[in-house]
């Protein structure tokens, strides 16, 4: 049985949001999430959504209190924080998103919407499929779009674990051949 994307979400949906209250402090109410179109769109999340964000693969915010999450099984994660204004954001960057410079497209909407310099961003990617898993590393796509954007090198991070590695520990869309769960990325400001 082919478990496709939206069922496998709400199938971790309770476990999620359980997690978000019991281990990270944050109520299950004030997560928002993308609908991840794999294209280039960036929400503003300032107050609580209902529903994921329409067209977007990227959501920032600078309001305390809300999380930012995306769901991801081989496409990369791409946390984004900005270590003086205190916003912040979350980016699903697969193939087309990568192409697209989602995470170029993330970074200028911090600089337009909240003040962000580049520099003081420090970014951090997720594991995600990679060489030889996969025919294309976009995770160094990722982290050269960062630093065009202005990001400073030694604030990329990207510890380079592909998630086809280690099935037991990462969802992996590839390696699973499409039956597989979503890991979710978080991210949220007390």
């Amino acid at each position: 049985m082919r478990v496709d994307r939206e069922e496998a979400i709400s199938n971790l949906a309770g476990w999620h949001r359980g997690l978000l209250q019991t281990q990270l402090g944050f109520d299950q109410s004030n997560l928002a999430t993308a609908e991840q179109v794999h294209g280039h769109g960036v929400a503003v999340v300032t107050r609580l959504i209902t529903g994921p964000a329409m067209g977007a693969d990227a959501l920032i915010s600078n309001t305390r209190g809300i999380v930012l999450g995306i769901y991801v099984a081989d496409c990369c994660a791409v946390y984004l924080v900005d270590q003086v204004t205190g916003a912040f954001g979350v980016v699903h960057s697969g193939k087309k998103g990568t192409e697209q410079n989602i995470t170029g497209m993330a970074i200028r909407a911090l600089v337009e919407n909240f003040g962000t310099r580049p520099e003081n961003l420090v970014v951090q990617l997720s594991p995600c499929i990679r060489p030889p898993a996969y025919e294309i590393d976009f995770a160094v796509m990722i982290r050269q779009q960062a630093i065009a954007a202005g990001v400073r090198v030694s604030n990329v991070h990207d510890d380079g674990i592909c998630t086809s590695s280690d099935p037991a520990r990462y969802y992996s869309y590839r390696m699973e051949r499409g039956k597989t769960g979503r890991m979710l990325a978080l991210l949220g400001r007390h």
